[in-house]
C-alpha cells in the first residue's frame, strides 16, 4: 500500500483540504446537493428545503448548470441519470437509469466523416451536433419521479440567466481557451457565443454574464414543457446553417430511454451504475473487480503492500482495452456485458497481470482494438459536469451531463443563447483514428441514424447490504471520468476518507492508449512523487505528470448526515438541507 499511501499524502501538500478550500466540503443532516457550481448546488438544495425529493433537486441543479456552466453541459447536450428512491411515498421503491444521451440525426452514416475533407467536421461544424437529449431527459425524470411543478424547479435557473451569474476561474479559463481557438468563421456564425459568453476572449473572474435568451427558453419550458424545445425550429435551423443534416423530424422524434442500472458488488457494497452506451459502468466494474481480486478482500482498513498503484493501473488498462473493442449502443450492436463482467473472465484478466512489470498494450482485454497507439495524452475536458443529490428519505440521484468538448461544437442557437454539443465525435468518426480524447474505438461505435455514441460518463449510487445509500459519485473529464470516479469511491469506501479528502486526493489515470500513466503532483511533494514515479517506472510504466485528472462530486453517508464535497480543482460548492 506504500504507493497509494504516498499518493494520498501528496494531497495534503499540493491541494488544499476541503476544510481549508473555501467550503468545498460540508455536512448536512437532512439532504445535500454537490454540483460543479455553487449556484447549481443551491438551486437543488432549495428544492430539498421546499419539501422536494432528490429528483426535484437534481433537475433544478441541472437546469441551473445549463446557465452557469455553458462550457460543460446544458440544454444543448445530453446525459445519464441513475435514480434510487428506496421509499418514494407514491411509487414505493424506484431503481432506474435514464438514458438521455444525444442521438445521431437521421442523415448520419458510418462514412459521413471519412468522406469529409474537413478535419474539424466531427468537432466544430453542424455535422458534429447530435440531437440534444437533456431537456427531454430532465423533464421525463421530473414528471415521472419528482414531486414539484416545473415552474418551481426551473425558477432558480431562470433567475440565474435573467439576472446573471458571476464568472469564476473555471469558466474564465475555459472561455479564454475557446476564444483563442475559434476561427473567424465560427465567430461570425456564433456571435452570441463570441460576444456574450466569451466576451471576445476578455472574460475575467468577477465578470457578470447575463443570458436573457436562455431565460426566455427556460420560461417557455416551465410553461409548455419539452415541446417548447423539440417542436421549435431553432435547433435544426442552427445545425443546418452550420453544415449539418439535422431535421425537425429528428428533434420531434427524440425520446429518453429508461433502463435497469448496471449492478455489481464491490468491497461489500452494491453499485448501481450506467449500462451502455455509457462505458462508465462496465469499465469501472471491470477495473474495480480485477483490482479487488489482486489487492482485496477489503475490510475498510488500509491494506499493506507496495504494488497497489501498479495493480490499479493494470486493472484500468484491461478495462479500457475492452472498452475500445466491445462497447457501443446496445440498441444497434451486441455488447457482451455479461461476459465482460463474468467471474471467469475477470479471474482470467486478473491472472494475466504481472505484479512486477507492465506488459505490451496487446496483452490487455480480450484483444487489442487494432492500429497504432496514439502518442499524445487526452486533453483536459471542460465539456462535462456531474452532480449528486440525496434527500431526507434516503433517495439519491447521480447525474452526469455533457456537450462533449468545451462549449461543445461552438454552434449556438442564437435566439436561445444555447451552445450545441459536438457529441458525434464520440462515435468512431474515422476508423483507426483516435477521437479528441485519444480514445480508439471499434466499428461497433460507428455513427448511424438514431444511434447514441459511446460515453465515459459514470454516474454511480452505492448501497449497503440493507439497501441504504452509502455514497453517490461521478465526474467530468472525458475518459478520466472513469478513473476519477473509481478512485474517489475507493478512497471513501475502502480507505476511510471523508468526502472532502476523497475528492481532493491526487489521482492516477491510464486509458490503455496512449500507453502511459498520468499522475497529479505538485511542487511541495517531491519525495512522495519521486517514490511513486520511481516504482512505476521500475515496473516498465511510462509516467507523465499532468494537471487535474477529472472533476468529481461525491456525497457519503455518515452517522450524523450527508458528507458532501465538490472538487476543489473546479471550484464548486455543495449545499444542503
Amino acid at each position: 500500500m506504500f504507493l497509494l499511501r504516498a499518493l494520498f499524502v501528496v494531497v495534503l501538500l499540493i491541494v488544499p483540504s476541503p476544510c481549508r478550500a473555501q467550503h468545498h466540503a460540508a455536512r448536512f443532516p437532512h439532504g445535500a446537493v454537490a454540483a460543479d457550481h455553487r449556484v447549481a448546488s443551491e438551486a437543488g438544495a432549495a428544492m430539498l428545503r421546499a419539501g422536494g425529493n432528490a429528483v426535484d433537486a437534481a433537475v433544478a441543479a441541472s437546469f441551473a448548470l445549463s446557465v452557469v456552466r455553458p462550457q460543460s453541459c446544458g440544454v444543448g447536450g445530453g446525459g445519464f441519470m441513475v435514480v434510487y428512491l428506496p421509499a418514494d411515498p407514491a411509487r414505493g421503491r424506484v431503481v432506474t437509469a435514464i438514458n438521455y444521451r444525444e442521438t445521431a440525426p437521421g442523415g448520419a452514416t458510418p462514412e459521413m466523416f471519412v468522406r469529409s475533407d474537413d478535419p474539424r467536421a466531427s468537432t466544430h461544424t453542424g455535422l458534429a451536433v447530435g440531437v440534444p437529449g437533456t431537456v427531454a431527459g430532465l423533464l421525463h425524470a421530473l414528471e415521472r419521479y419528482g414531486t414539484m411543478e416545473r415552474v418551481a424547479v426551473l425558477a432558480p435557473a431562470i433567475a440565474a440567466a435573467r439576472d446573471g451569474f458571476v464568472v469564476d476561474e473555471a469558466y474564465a479559463s475555459a472561455a479564454r481557451e475557446t476564444a483563442r481557438a475559434m476561427t473567424e468563421e465560427e465567430k461570425r456564425r456564433s456571435p452570441f457565443l463570441w460576444r456574450t459568453l466569451l466576451r471576445e476572449g476578455e472574460v475575467r473572474p468577477g465578470d457578470r454574464i447575463v443570458n436573457g435568451p436562455q431565460a426566455r427558453l427556460l420560461e417557455a419550458l416551465a410553461d409548455r414543457g419539452a415541446s417548447a424545445f423539440y417542436d421549435a425550429p431553432e435547433v435544426p435551423e442552427a445545425v443546418r446553417a452550420a453544415g449539418g443534416v439535422m431535421t425537425a423530424g429528428d428533434m420531434r422524434g427524440y425520446a429518453p430511454a429508461e433502463v435497469e442500472p448496471l449492478a455489481f458488488e464491490f468491497a461489500g457494497r452494491r453499485f448501481l451504475a450506467m449500462p451502455p452506451p455509457s462505458s462508465g459502468g462496465v469499465a469501472m466494474a471491470q477495473a474495480l473487480l480485477i483490482f479487488e481480486r489482486l489487492a482485496g478482500p477489503f475490510d475498510g482498513a488500509r491494506r499493506a503492500g507496495g504494488d497497489d498503484a501498479h495493480l490499479l493501473v493494470e486493472s484500468f488498462k484491461h478495462a479500457f482495452a475492452d472498452r475500445a473493442e466491445w462497447l457501443g449502443d446496445p440498441g444497434f450492436v451486441d455488447v457482451p456485458v455479461d461476459r465482460l463482467l463474468s467471474a471467469a473472465y475477470l479471474d482470467e484478466r486478473a491472472g494475466a497481470i504481472d505484479r512486477g512489470r507492465t506488459l505490451r498494450p496487446d496483452a490487455y482485454g480480450t484483444r487489442g482494438a487494432g492500429g497504432g497507439v496514439p502518442a499524445t495524452p487526452p486533453p483536459d475536458d471542460a465539456g462535462t459536469s456531474h452532480l449528486c443529490a440525496v434527500d431526507r428519505w434516503g433517495g439519491a440521484v447521480a447525474c452526469t451531463e455533457t456537450i462533449n468538448l468545451s462549449f461543445g461544437s461552438r454552434v449556438t442557437v442564437e435566439a436561445w443563447g444555447v451552445c450545441l454539443n459536438n457529441e458525434m465525435d464520440d462515435f468512431t468518426a474515422r476508423p483507426g483514428e483516435p477521437n479528441a480524447f485519444g480514445l480508439r474505438q471499434s466499428a461497433r461505435n460507428a455513427p448511424g441514424p438514431g444511434k447514441r455514441p459511446l460515453s465515459s460518463m459514470s454516474p454511480t449510487v452505492v448501497l449497503d447490504a440493507e439497501g441504504g445509500v452509502v455514497a453517490v459519485c461521478g465526474a467530468a473529464g472525458g475518459p478520466r471520468i472513469i478513473t476519477a470516479t473509481a478512485q474517489c469511491l475507493l478512497h471513501a469506501l475502502v480507505h476511510g476518507m471523508g468526502a472532502g479528502e476523497a475528492v481532493a486526493a491526487p489521482r492516477l489515470h491510464h486509458q490503455w492508449a496512449p500507453d502511459r500513466v498520468l499522475y497529479e503532483a505538485g511542487s511541495g511533494a517531491d519525495a512522495e512523487r519521486d517514490a511513486l514515479v520511481g516504482v512505476l517506472t521500475a515496473r516498465g510504466h511510462e509516467v507523465e505528470r499532468t494537471g487535474g485528472i477529472g472533476v468529481a462530486q461525491l456525497i457519503v453517508r455518515t452517522p450524523t448526515g450527508w458528507d458532501a464535497a465538490c472538487d476543489p480543482r473546479h471550484g464548486g460548492r455543495p449545499a444542503g438541507h
